[in-house]
């Protein structure tokens, strides 16, 4: 597939990384290991096609664990957004939300799914692993305008049709059913009988709290008994996060590019960058100088993404954005998250600890589902929440195999799997192969290095061509190994910088 956005082109600086760092989950020395890229520029196709690839963007530093070697394994976890029904954790967090813009309160319960805040991603980050990210090393501005773009006659710009595999599975229309079920179960008391008592032509009396079923029936086709006992008519998440009448609070949620062109991402930066570090320094025990508002861009805010727009897809277009939580006429809290052709990729969960009593981490995963489900219905190929890493040799971080349906990435044919395939896997392996044929293999694996495209001196290459220019060591290893793990698709499409 060409590159989308008018021509837009992916500009990376590869690293490597095999040494070691300390591992943010087990705690051990020198046991965590991945490669890393400084990403220059990226378009929304390529990002997509990476982490389907078991990558991750942390700022502009991109990121794979060396599955096979590093001592917490992190498997890609996605959630097919349009199956997903909340499970009744998810409602009590729900519910609870809802009653405090509405009446102002708040109950405490122990099992509300606060355990593990779904999208603070602060353990998927490299930053909290303690990952050495190598300091950029900037490309002149030379060096990249004018582009003087070479190829051998046999080297085209191939267009690889993306192939998405998806389970088939069909839903009932929940509605319809269950408003034919409420038509049933009233349908008694339409033509009620003549009463017995002292005027025989009306019908008897009835409880009052029978009546008020019965109208919360119809006004509600989901609260029917018969529904419920088929399990057809579990309330959606869209139907909780309404916003109520006459509410005591009102909660406003905006979707913010992340731009310093854009007017209300500048208006609202100071609040945003000094709500990250109360939430650094509160939650995360940070030392204030390394919540910074020049650590809070370069962790949140510089992002590789260029922003496209497409007839076919979401009108607030492809890339990053902020989607920011206003209380009051107060930010409260601050989802990160990217947008691509796909799916929805969340990135980071920061809030005001003063507000922790909402669960915000669970409130704010359940807004995104049902936002990558608004998206779908003006762009049908945008139909999966990422989640970022499933971690299963850490206990704590297993809590995002609660939304569900979800699927893990296979680290050898980068195929999804089911996760419930994968659980008996892990149990007996921290790392492992889901995909259980043996002759399966990656199907974007790099076949011709010579077609990798290069960016020398002003130039767009292919690496043949490069490999005749380049007077400097031979540095055919590092560009066969980032070949290898972006594959050959990417490698033929986004441009590798060599100095």
């Amino acid at each position: 597939m060409a590159s989308a956005g008018g021509g837009a082109l992916s500009i990376l600086e590869y690293f490597g990384g095999e040494d070691g760092n300390r591992c943010g989950y087990c705690k051990s020395e020198a046991s965590s290991m991945s490669h890393g890229m400084w990403a220059h520029t990226l378009t929304v196709q390529d990002y997509q096609d990476l982490i389907d690839r078991g990558w991750r963007r942390s700022g502009k530093y991109v990121y794979k664990p060396l599955m096979n070697q590093t001592c917490c394994p992190q498997y890609t976890i996605r959630l097919s957004a349009s199956n997903f029904q909340p499970t009744k954790s998810h409602k009590k967090v729900l519910k609870k939300v809802l009653k405090y813009l509405h009446a102002g309160e708040v109950s405490h319960s122990k099992d509300e799914g606060t355990s593990g805040e779904p999208m603070d991603s602060q353990a998927d980050s490299p930053v909290s692993c303690n990952v050495s990210i190598p300091d950029k090393s900037e490309i002149p501005e030379e060096e990249l305008k004018p582009l003087n773009i070479e190829q051998e006659e046999t080297v085209e710009d191939g267009e690889s049709d993306k192939q998405e595999a998806t389970r088939a599975s069909s839903l009932c229309d929940r509605q319809e059913h269950c408003i034919q079920n409420a038509e049933v179960e009233t349908h008694s008391h339409s033509n009620p009988k003549p009463g017995q008592g002292v005027d025989v032509t009306k019908p008897p009396c009835r409880k009052a709290k029978d009546i008020r079923k019965e109208r919360r029936m119809q006004k509600h086709p989901s609260t029917n008994p018969a529904c419920k006992a088929k399990g057809n008519c579990s309330k959606s998440v869209e139907e909780f996060i309404s916003p109520p009448e006459n509410s005591a609070h009102h909660l406003e949620v905006k979707l913010v590019p992340v731009s310093m062109e854009d007017p209300e991402f500048v208006s609202s930066f100071d609040r945003s960058a000094a709500l990250y570090a109360k939430y650094q320094i509160a939650i995360h025990k940070d030392l204030p100088y390394k919540c910074s508002p020049a650590e809070f861009t370069r962790f949140l805010c510089d992002s590789p993404l260029e922003l496209e727009t497409r007839p076919d897809g979401p009108a607030c277009g492809y890339g990053s954005f902020h989607q920011q939580y206003w209380l009051d006429g107060k930010i409260i809290a601050v989802g990160v998250i990217d947008i691509l052709p796909y799916c929805v990729s969340s990135v980071y969960l920061y809030y005001d600890p003063d507000y922790a009593f909402l669960s915000p981490g669970v409130y704010s995963a359940l807004r995104e589902i049902a936002f990558t489900r608004e998206l779908q219905k003006r762009a049908a190929d945008l139909r999966y929440y990422y989640m970022g890493f499933y971690i299963y040799s850490c206990p704590k971080m297993r809590y995002k195999g609660q939304y569900k349906p979800s699927d893990l990435l296979c680290p050898e044919t980068y195929l999804w799997t089911p996760i419930e395939e994968c659980l008996p896997l892990l149990e007996r392996s921290k790392y492992t192969r889901f995909n259980s044929n043996p002759k399966e293999g990656d199907k974007d694996m790099l076949t011709e290095l010579g077609r990798v495209r290069v960016l020398y001196k002003r130039t767009v290459m292919p690496f043949s061509r490069y490999k005749k220019r380049h007077k400097g060591p031979n540095d055919e290893a590092a560009v066969r190994q980032y070949a290898g793990l972006v594959g050959q698709t990417c490698a033929e499409r986004m441009l590798l910088y060599r100095s």
